[in-house]
């Protein structure tokens, strides 16, 4: 098939939309408790996710134009856009570059020079150091590259206060420790894939009993640090309820995945983890409010 049959559904799903979307839902938990409650400006909240949005797309858009001749032959990305050859490479790349510059005009223009830079490096931490040397060079690639895909509730963060402030920093440790338990249940899942296209991930390096432990550490480090919002007087109860609840529930999707035999086990903790991060900060916004709310009442 030729470039001419693309539509503008071809190029919204070079984008990787369900990924961009959980994305911006961490950028605008960082603006929103980076900014008092009551305060929260409405034009800052819609530039930067949008800002932070195209970055995050061109990203994703040079990730495919990279690894266009391995999506082709695994059975997960084989239907995508590019091995489809419903969009050129070349094409996609211009693409890429013109999300790339309206983000970092947007963010440069109307947020601020900070949130811009941070939003372009970690745009070249993952299309570049991540996907064209991270990737094939090492199976801890998802460890050492994850920093890029967990910036953006720093940046929302950095939007409303123009600076790094520790807060910010600690939601991305939160995704960091996050992301290798994520992934690497994706990783087992597609273990026959990866190994087709001589990929080191985790399961084909060490295999999948090492992996299924590895998951299991990182969970461990994970539920550390979603503790430290509550106590470093960031988040009230309702947040700690939440991560205690559902970080227990993680622990129960990573303990099926080690020590029962079902198929479905580690594709199943790839979605829950999906929906346990979601959930994890809308958590964040409504402790956020509650307690601006409770404070308030108890003050008057």
């Amino acid at each position: 098939m030729s470039d001419k049959v693309a539509v503008w559904r071809d190029y919204f799903d070079l984008c990787k939309p369900k990924v961009v979307a959980l994305l911006l839902l961490t950028a605008v938990v960082g603006v929103v408790l980076a900014s008092p409650p009551g305060e929260i400006s409405l034009f800052v909240l819609v530039i930067s996710t949008v800002g932070i949005g195209l970055g995050a797309a061109a990203g994703a858009v040079i990730n495919q134009v990279v690894e266009r001749e391995s999506d082709a032959k695994m059975a997960r990305t084989e239907n995508r856009p590019l091995p489809q050859g419903r969009v050129s490479q070349q094409n996609a790349f211009v693409f890429a570059v013109i999300l790339a510059t309206a983000s970092v005009y947007m963010l440069t223009a109307w947020i601020n020079a900070l949130t811009a830079a941070l939003t372009f490096a970690s745009m070249i931490g993952y299309a570049v150091v991540y996907t064209m040397y991270l990737k094939k060079a090492t199976p801890q690639n998802i460890v050492i590259g994850g920093v890029a895909g967990a910036t953006p509730p720093l940046l929302g963060w950095t939007a409303v206060t123009n600076s790094m402030d520790p807060h910010g920093i600690l939601l991305v440790l939160i995704i960091y420790t996050w992301t290798p338990p994520h992934f690497w249940a994706l990783a087992i899942h597609r273990r026959d894939d990866y190994a087709k296209v001589n990929l080191p991930m985790l399961p084909v390096t060490h295999g999948i009993e090492f992996t299924k432990y590895s998951i299991l550490g990182y969970t461990i480090l994970m539920f550390m640090v979603t503790l430290l919002p509550y106590l470093a007087y960031m988040q009230g109860l309702i947040y700690l309820v939440s991560a205690v609840l559902l970080g227990l529930y993680f622990f129960y999707k990573v303990l099926v995945l080690m020590f029962k035999d079902h198929a479905k086990a580690a594709i199943s903790t790839f979605v829950y983890s999906i929906n346990y991060l979601m959930l994890l900060f809308i958590a964040m916004i409504v402790d956020h409010y509650f307690n601006a709310d409770l404070i308030a009442y108890l003050t008057s």
